[in-house]
């Protein structure tokens, strides 16, 4: 019988806490727009904006602050 490789997490799928209420939220309305083909950062801000949730201190989003927040969120 073939021997299989010990399987193992990446460090990049490690959380320190389980996702908050507004992450939660805004992964799910990416995952939303992403399915609607919307794969270019204009459109997706401008669904964001449509959809939320607000971006951060619940200000409009922009296509700086979603890079910022995405930066943010993957520390």
């Amino acid at each position: 019988m073939r021997q299989l490789p010990p399987l193992s997490n990446e460090t990049h799928q490690h959380r320190s806490a389980p996702p908050t209420a507004y992450e939660n939220l805004l992964g799910d309305s990416i995952e939303r727009a992403f399915g609607q083909g919307i794969d270019e950062l204009p459109a997706l801000v401008d669904y964001l904006n449509t959809a939320g949730p607000s971006g951060p201190d619940g200000q409009a989003w922009t296509a700086a602050s979603f890079e910022r927040e995405m930066a943010r969120l993957g520390n």
